[in-house]
């Protein structure tokens, strides 16, 4: 897997359309946009429909379609175009020039769909035909299994590279200070939370969102400084673990919640896994917090999300599962590794047939121990998110409730992990009972 500085990006090219969305004025600004791409819907037959997808709880995501007479959807999903508007202050979650460099690497690779253009405050890019996942499908085998292949495949081919962390812009400064959030500090504070590690990578990332957290009471000082100590002792104990990748890190989605999981048309029609449970073929969507991490940091953050935006305890994996789906990983991570290129999923990946050897079963025992090692860490980091999102968004959503939730699971894994719990006489949380039980 090559990694290194970043030379040119492949977003370079990329055309630029000076417009913006407007949420306020949604059907007009989008019209702009989708003509300005593609004049040529404008005069031909068809009106151009919207149709707005409400998985996701950061951005707004607009599928536009040309219904020309006589198409079939089959047809019109071909030429389909998707808009994807930036919510209100994300620059301080998101880099947004890391987020097109990555989605044009990932296409390239025929890991993502192509980048048409970008606007002001966001990206159109072509749709990917298939069904959107919920949080139940992902509990379903041929679909774990699926995105377990998906998942090697982005990990054991795609490169690793690191990047000087952009000094916060002069309009992104005007957001925050609207926002009440801190403008950003300098690229040499954030790093210094790993020294001698490329960045950014996911302790960085992390370590920007906690300066940026509003400080202005009491309360939110002894917050932020609970938060901070506590990332501290994160990466001293996690941020040097062996892992797969170079140093420890593999270029990593660290968003697959069930909507940025798409299973593929040749499946999406069937509502109940085959005879042979085979996997189903997936791709990933929404590249917005792509960076790079440990591979277990991404295992653990997908396992989180069987539970959905609700948190459901009870539909975690168990350890047989976790197990399962490690060897499938693990399996495809050295096929793509040493015998296949970038996009070329295997059918029987071949280390699968010898599942049994000492060598491999070591590995997943050890792969197994570092995804429990990190299971409470995407608390941490959605918990901190919410945090931000609950200062500057502007969708329905109770972020805020959320933090306290998310971050609930990362008290809940440390008082587990350093026997707190046990020699306090508590119970033990229910996320910590699931995730312990056999099956």
């Amino acid at each position: 897997m090559p990694r290194g500085q970043a030379g040119p990006s492949p977003a370079a090219s990329l055309r630029r359309i000076s417009l913006s969305y407007n949420n306020a004025d949604s059907h007009a600004s989008a019209l702009r946009l989708i003509l300005t791409l593609n004049p040529e819907w404008e005069k031909s037959e068809g009106k151009v429909d919207f149709i707005q997808f409400k998985d996701g709880i950061t951005n707004t995501l607009l599928k536009a379609v040309k219904r020309r007479p006589g198409c079939t959807e089959e047809d019109l999903d071909k030429e389909a175009v998707l808009l994807r508007a930036y919510g209100r202050g994300t620059e301080v979650l998101i880099d947004r020039e890391k987020e097109t460099t990555s989605h044009a690497l990932l296409s390239q690779c025929n890991l993502a769909p192509p980048l048409l253009a970008r606007f002001h405050n966001g990206l159109l890019y072509r749709f990917i035909p298939g069904t959107v996942c919920t949080p139940a499908d992902l509990t379903r085998e041929p679909v774990w299994r699926g995105v377990a292949r998906r998942l090697a495949e982005w990990h054991a081919t795609l490169p690793v590279v690191f990047t000087d962390e952009p000094v916060m812009e002069r309009d992104n400064e005007l957001s925050l200070s609207v926002t009440g959030l801190k403008p950003c500090p300098s690229p040499e504070a954030i790093n210094a939370i790993t020294p001698g590690k490329g960045h950014p990578n996911i302790w960085t990332v992390m370590q920007k969102w906690i300066f940026a957290l509003p400080d202005g009471t009491d309360a939110e000082k002894t917050r932020n400084a609970v938060l901070q100590k506590e990332l501290s002792r994160m990466v001293k104990e996690l941020g040097n673990e062996p892992g797969l990748g170079q140093d420890g890190l593999v270029f990593a989605h660290c968003d697959l919640l069930s909507g940025n999981v798409i299973i593929h048309p040749l499946h999406s029609k069937s509502a109940t896994p085959s005879a042979k449970d085979e996997p189903y073929t997936v791709s990933f969507i929404d590249y917005e917090y792509a960076t790079p991490a440990p591979a277990v940091f991404d295992v653990a953050n997908h396992f989180a999300e069987w539970g959905g935006f609700e948190c459901d305890y009870h539909a975690l994996p168990s350890r047989s599962q976790r197990r399962a789906f490690l060897q499938e990983y693990l399996a495809t991570y050295y096929h793509h590794l040493h015998n296949t290129s970038p996009s070329s999923t295997p059918t029987n990946p071949k280390p699968t047939q010898h599942s049994a050897t000492p060598d491999l079963e070591a590995e997943i025992t050890g792969l197994f121990h570092q995804v429990d090692l990190f299971r409470g860490i995407p608390g941490f980091y959605w918990g901190i998110w919410a945090l931000i999102q609950a200062t500057i968004s502007q969708i329905d959503f109770d972020y805020a409730a959320y933090a306290e939730v998310r971050l609930g699971e990362y008290w809940a894994w440390r008082d587990e992990a350093d026997g707190t719990r046990a020699r306090e006489g508590k119970e033990m949380p229910l996320r910590e009972i699931m995730w312990a039980r056999d099956t």
